[in-house]
C-alpha cells in the first residue's frame, strides 16, 4: 500500500472515529417526559448564617422564617401586574415575590398557537420557581420584626409594573420599622430592586438584605444532555462556577444553613442563579458590593435555592438605609446579555454555556450573530460563516491540496521505487523519504484539513445546540428550526405520502433520513470522486461506505450543523479541484463516477 493511500485512509478513519465517538458520547437528546408530580408547597428558609461584613456588635441571622403549613403557604394574596413589550406576569403581595413571569417573544413549540414560555411559576404549582427578597434580622430583632416569605405587603405606589413605571411595596412592622421595596424593569429582562428600611424607633437595629431564587424540585423539562449545562451558574470575582442539580444535592450538609449548601464570599463583583437550556434567572448585587453567594438544597422539601446576602446594615434611631440590586429573569439572548455585561455585570456573557472550546465558540457565535444581522437569515449566515472559515484556513488547505496533487504526479516514481526495492521495506522507505525531500512533499499534509475541521465542527455543534438565536430559526422552505433535525423523511417520500415520520427515540428514527442528510451523503460521495477509486480492496470498502455512514450518523443532528457540513464539503470540493488542476493534475470526476459504476456492474455479472 503506497503512502498516499495510507494517508487517505488515515484521514478518513480519523474523521470517522471522531464522529462516531461524538455520536456515542453526545447522542441527540430524547424528547422530554413531563413530570406530573406536584412539587412541594413548603417554603425553604433563606440563608441561616451571618451575612458578610457584619458589624462587630451584631450579627444578623435569617432563621427558619417559613415553617408555615401548606394551607398558609397558598394564601391567595393580591397581585400587581407585570406588563412590558417582552414580559408579562405578576408580583404576589404575599412575600412580595416575583413568581409569575412569561416571555412573550418565545413559544414552547413552532406552532403559533402554542403557549408562550413560562419562566417563573407561583408556589404550590408543579415546577414552582420564583424570586424573593427580604431582610435578615440581626441581634435584638425577632423574625416577626422583619418581612418574611408570607408577609402581606401593601402597594404604596404604582398600579402595574411597566417600562418607566416602577411599583413600590410597603410594610410596617408596627414597632418602628418601615420597609419599602421599589421594583422597576428595563426594556428586556433586568429588574432593579431597591430595598429600604426606615427606623422610627428609639433604638438602633441591624439587618442584612438578601435576594433568593427558589426552585421546587428539578425543572420539569430538563434536557439532561451531556453537552449542555443546566443548574447553578455563578460568577464570583471573575471565577465561573457551574453545578448541575445533582451536584447541589450532593453538597455537604451545612449546619448553619440547615441544608446541603456551599457558601462563597464575593469581595467585589458577582452574581448567582439558575440556568436552563435557553432561559436564566440571576441575582445581581450592585457592582463593587461584597456579598455572600450561597447555593443550597433542602432535601426535606426538595427545594433548590440560590442566595445573595449583602452586608449587614446598622441603623441608628431615626436613620434609614437604601440597598439596590438587580434580578435578571428571561431569555439568554447574546446581544442583551452582552449589553448587561458592558453596563457593569462582570462576566455575564459566560452565563451562556460556551463549553471547553470557549476560545472558539465565543468568536464563532459573535461572527455568526453579526452575519445574521446583515443577512437576516441564520441559515444563510451559517453558509456565509462556512465561507469565512474556509477563507481563513485556505493557506493551510492550499498547501495540503497542492501536496496531494504533487503526490499524484509522483505516483510513477513511487511505483518504480517499489519495484526496485522488492521486499526490502527499509530500502523502500528510505528511497521514498529521499523522494519526498527532493520534491518538497509532505505525505502527511493530506490529514491537515481533517485535523483543522474537527475542533471547528465541535465548536459549531456546541454553538448551534446551546444558543437561543438558533432556536426556532428558519432557513428555507421546510427548515423551520435550525436547532432541530431535518423534519422531512425518506420513509414518507418527504411528505408526499400521508404518513407521519418516526419520533426521536424510535428504532426507525435513524433511517428516517431527511433531505439535508441525503445531500450531505451525496456531497461527501462526490468529493471522493476527485480521485480514482483505490485499488486496495480494504481502502475501496472504507471509501465506499464512508459517505453513507456519515449520512446516517449526522441525520439526527441539528439542521444548522448539517447545512454547515454540506457547505463545507461543497467549498472543499471546489477548492481541491481548482488547486489540483493548477498543479497539473486534472481530476476526472465524471470519469471516476463512470468507472465506479462499471466496476460494480462487472462485479454483479460475476
Amino acid at each position: 500500500m503506497d503512502n498516499n493511500n495510507k494517508n487517505l485512509i488515515l484521514a478518513t478513519a480519523l474523521s470517522f472515529i471522531v464522529i462516531l465517538v461524538w455520536f456515542v458520547l453526545f447522542p441527540p437528546p430524547e424528547a422530554p417526559v413531563e413530570d406530573l408530580t406536584a412539587a412541594t408547597t413548603a417554603e425553604v428558609a433563606p440563608v441561616a448564617t451571618a451575612p458578610v461584613a457584619a458589624t462587630p456588635a451584631t450579627t444578623a441571622t435569617t432563621g427558619t422564617t417559613a415553617t408555615t403549613t401548606t394551607a398558609e403557604a397558598n394564601v391567595e394574596a393580591p397581585r400587581v401586574k407585570i406588563e412590558t413589550a417582552r414580559l408579562n406576569g405578576s408580583i404576589s403581595l404575599q412575600g412580595g415575590r416575583i413568581d409569575d413571569l412569561s416571555l412573550k417573544d418565545y413559544r414552547e413549540t413552532l406552532d403559533p398557537g402554542s403557549d408562550i414560555v413560562h419562566l417563573f411559576v407561583p408556589r404550590g404549582t408543579p415546577g414552582s420557581y420564583y424570586a424573593l427578597y427580604g431582610w435578615a434580622p440581626g441581634a435584638g430583632l425577632s423574625l416577626d420584626a422583619v418581612p418574611g416569605a408570607n408577609t402581606i405587603w401593601s402597594v404604596e405606589q404604582g398600579d402595574a409594573l411597566n417600562l418607566g413605571s416602577p411599583v413600590t411595596l410597603v410594610w410596617d412592622n408596627g414597632a418602628g420599622l418601615t420597609f419599602r421595596r421599589e421594583i422597576s424593569i428595563d426594556e428586556n429582562y433586568l429588574f432593579s430592586i431597591k430595598q429600604s428600611v426606615q427606623n422610627s424607633s428609639d433604638a438602633s437595629v441591624s439587618l442584612a438584605p438578601y435576594g433568593i431564587l427558589a426552585r421546587h424540585g428539578e425543572p420539569l423539562e430538563m434536557k439532561n444532555f451531556f453537552i449542555l449545562h443546566e443548574g447553578l451558574v455563578a460568577m464570583s470575582d471573575g471565577e465561573l462556577t457551574e453545578a448541575d442539580y445533582g451536584d447541589i444535592a450532593d453538597y455537604d450538609f451545612n449546619q448553619l444553613e440547615g441544608a446541603r449548601a456551599e457558601v462563597t464570599q464575593v469581595s467585589e463583583n458577582g452574581w448567582i442563579g439558575f440556568t436552563d437550556h435557553y432561559w436564566m434567572s440571576a441575582l445581581v448585587p450592585a457592582p463593587g458590593s461584597p456579598f455572600k453567594s450561597v447555593a443550597k438544597y433542602d432535601e426535606r422539601r426538595d427545594i433548590y435555592q440560590t442566595e445573595a446576602v449583602l452586608p449587614t446594615q446598622t441603623l441608628a434611631a431615626g436613620q434609614s438605609v437604601v440597598v439596590e440590586s438587580q434580578l435578571f429573569a428571561g431569555a439568554k439572548e447574546w446581544a442583551a446579555i452582552r449589553a448587561y455585561e458592558k453596563a457593569g455585570i462582570a462576566g455575564f456573557l459566560d452565563s451562556i454555556d460556551w463549553g471547553w472550546f470557549f476560545f472558539l465558540t465565543k468568536p464563532i457565535f459573535a461572527v455568526l450573530h453579526w452575519l445574521n444581522s446583515v443577512i437576516g437569515n441564520m441559515g444563510w449566515a451559517i453558509i456565509a460563516l462556512t465561507v469565512l472559515i474556509k477563507i481563513i484556513v485556505f493557506p493551510l488547505a492550499y498547501k495540503s491540496y497542492a501536496s496531494m496533487a504533487k503526490m499524484k504526479e509522483l505516483q510513477p516514481q513511487m511505483e518504480k521505487i517499489k519495484e526496485k526495492a522488492g521486499d526490502d521495506r527499509q530500502a523502500m522507505q528510505k528511497a521514498m523519504m529521499e523522494l519526498y525531500k527532493t520534491e518538497k512533499v509532505n505525505p502527511a499534509s493530506g490529514c491537515l484539513p481533517i485535523l483543522i475541521q474537527i475542533p471547528i465542527f465541535f465548536s459549531l455543534y456546541k454553538v448551534i445546540f446551546v444558543t437561543l438565536e438558533l432556536r426556532h430559526a428558519p432557513w428555507i422552505g421546510w427548515i423551520k428550526d435550525l436547532s432541530a433535525p431535518d423534519p422531512t423523511s425518506i420513509l414518507n417520500l418527504f411528505g408526499l405520502l400521508p404518513y407521519s415520520t418516526p419520533e426521536p427515540g424510535s428504532i426507525f428514527f435513524i433511517v428516517s433520513l431527511g433531505i439535508l442528510p441525503i445531500l450531505l451523503g451525496l456531497s461527501m460521495w462526490l468529493q471522493q470522486k476527485l480521485n480514482p477509486a483505490p485499488t486496495d480492496p480494504t481502502q475501496k470498502m472504507i471509501f465506499a461506505w464512508m459517505p453513507w455512514i456519515f449520512m446516517f450518523m449526522l441525520g439526527s443532528f441539528a439542521s444548522g450543523l448539517v447545512i454547515y457540513w454540506i457547505a463545507n464539503n461543497t467549498i472543499t470540493f471546489t477548492q481541491q479541484y481548482l488547486i489540483m488542476r493548477s498543479h497539473g493534475y486534472k481530476p476526472d470526476v465524471f470519469g471516476n463516477i463512470r468507472n465506479g459504476f462499471k466496476r460494480k456492474a462487472k462485479a454483479s455479472d460475476k
